[in-house]
Parts: C-alpha cells; sequence; structure tokens
C-alpha cells in the first residue's frame, strides 16, 4: 500500500484559522517514523502579530499530564516500569529527600516536590517572557534540599 499524503485537504481543515488575525495551530503529519508535513495556521500571539509557523514552541504543561500519567500506566501493564518505582530511576538529576518519590507521587501530585513555577519565579525566570526549557526545570528541581512534606501524606 502506498502512501498519499493530501496537503490541500488538511489545509482545508485549517483554513478558518488561517489568517493574521485567528489563533491557530501547528500541524505535523508523521509516516513511518519521518515528518512527511508540516505547517503552521493563524497567529501564535495576536497582539504581537506572531505568526504560527512549523517551528513554534508551544507551552503545553498541565495539557500534557495526563497524557504522560495513560503512557505511564500503558508501560506499567507491560511490566516495562512500576508505578512504586523510585522517580530517580529515571530523573537522576533529583536529590535523595530521605523519603522514596515514587511514579505514583508523581502521577497523584502526592510527591511533596516543590512547584516548578514558584521555584523559577524564586529563582528569577519571567514566565510571560523567558523560554522555560526541560533541561532548566530538571535544574531548578535538582537544587532542591528538601520537600514540602514526605510523599504520600499530602495532594499539592
Amino acid at each position: 500500500m502506498t502512501f498519499t499524503l493530501d496537503t490541500a485537504r488538511i489545509d482545508a481543515i485549517f483554513a478558518d484559522w488561517d489568517s493574521r488575525d485567528s489563533p491557530g495551530a501547528s500541524v505535523a503529519v508523521v509516516h513511518d517514523g519521518e515528518i512527511v508535513y508540516q505547517r503552521g495556521y493563524g497567529m501564535s500571539n495576536l497582539e504581537h502579530g506572531v505568526p504560527i509557523t512549523a517551528n513554534s514552541i508551544f507551552h503545553v504543561a498541565s495539557i500534557s499530564k495526563q497524557f504522560t500519567d495513560m503512557c505511564i500506566a500503558m508501560l506499567a501493564l507491560e511490566g516495562r516500569l512500576g508505578l512504586d518505582d523510585d522517580v530517580r530511576q529515571y530523573v537522576p538529576e533529583l536529590p535523595s529527600y530521605g523519603d522514596t518519590i515514587t511514579l505514583r507521587h508523581l502521577i497523584h501530585h502526592t510527591s511533596g516536590l516543590r512547584d516548578q513555577w514558584d521555584l523559577l519565579g524564586l529563582a528569577g525566570w519571567r514566565d510571560d517572557v523567558d523560554l522555560i526549557t526541560q533541561a532548566d526545570v530538571l535544574w531548578i528541581a535538582g537544587r532542591q534540599r528538601a520537600l514540602n512534606f514526605a510523599p504520600g501524606e499530602q495532594h499539592l
């Protein structure tokens, strides 16, 4: 079976958002592990006239949590990890806090880890101006010497 891509049809789907006065979207089509089409439609920032491109960076933050948690649950069902694994097995940048923080604690927001936004703000980052990368979050999390509470004792 040959793969054909109707880019005109994709463009038609996003046509209503592809203007300088509309928020938009970024689209990527992946086939056999390769990006075969990518394009931005509409605007990333209406106030400043910034269009969305194929290279636009989006801050997805909390939107991604449920997808990450589902992937972790699927990996646990496959036996590839355990919900009670020490998070430092996967995020070695985190120091030991005495108590083990598990993947289950992270999923249920009961880890005791401090909020990245509070920490970055205290470190001088401006969330409305500065680009904050995964490396930045790992750096700030790795510098923490204590938890807000013992893992599993509270929800935050």
